[in-house]
């Protein structure tokens, strides 16, 4: 019987590393798939890792049917047995449902990978679809660490280097910079938006690495008490 899987995470923890080893695995045992892919970090039609694993992929636009997508190939004479569906919190709930009539009235697997909570903590209506609908809920066994060293829960947004809580739920930014919040900014200056991921307790403080460096130079100690978060970079009040 074909399920419908959903691997969960928060970033960093293997999602498309896992993706495309699944991918290798069927196909190995002459199954046939197809790779799907959205906003993915190279690019579009790409599904790459941060381990530097990189394949290419169908990039899902809003306007993708996945029941057209597997009726169309196997009419053509394809061999689909298999989907490996990754950034699936960037699906819309509509394509979830067509994912899960796939793999019950095609009986084609479907393996979707994606985070599922935004940088607010709120659910991506992708996720919240997959969650919903999907056999099985897989949490990822790969613990993302939050700069503390505390397994990483959340996913944390960061504009010119300071957390954020509020803004559009997808904005493209980078996972691996480093900026200085206190740097001036010059006429036209783009704000620069990063990404990473934190413990429950230092994203309720809106503490940052980049803050707790801050802190460690004024010589804060460790754990910081209940009013840290408030230095003037990290997005809270003062």
């Amino acid at each position: 019987m074909a399920e419908l899987v959903f691997f969960s995470g928060t970033m960093d923890c293997g999602k498309s590393t896992l993706a495309l080893q699944m991918d290798y695995n069927h196909r190995a045992r002459g199954r046939g798939g197809v790779r799907f892919s959205r906003n993915d970090r190279a690019g579009g039609s790409r599904i790459s890792s941060r381990l530097g694993l990189e394949t290419d992929a169908v990039e899902v636009l809003d306007s993708t049917d996945f029941w057209d997508e597997v009726v169309s190939r196997r009419t053509r004479g394809q061999k689909v047995d298999f989907l490996i569906c990754d950034e699936a919190q960037f699906y819309s709930p509509e394509q979830v449902e067509q994912l899960a009539r796939v793999v019950d009235e095609i009986d084609v697997d479907v393996f979707a990978f994606g985070i599922s909570a935004d940088f607010r903590t709120r659910l991506f209506p992708g996720s919240q679809r997959l969650i919903e609908l999907a056999d099985h809920v897989k949490v990822l066994q790969v613990e993302a660490l939050c700069w503390c060293g505390r397994r990483a829960t959340q996913n944390a947004r960061t504009v010119d280097g300071v957390m954020v809580v509020e803004g559009a739920q997808v904005v493209v930014g980078d996972v691996d910079m480093a900026v200085d919040p206190t740097a001036s900014k010059g006429e036209g200056h783009v704000p620069l938006v990063g990404y990473e991921t934190l413990c429950r307790r230092h994203y309720m403080r809106r503490v940052t690495a980049h803050g707790a460096s801050i802190m460690a130079q004024r010589d804060q100690l460790l754990p910081f008490e209940t009013d840290a978060c408030l230095w003037r970079g990290s997005g809270g009040a003062g």
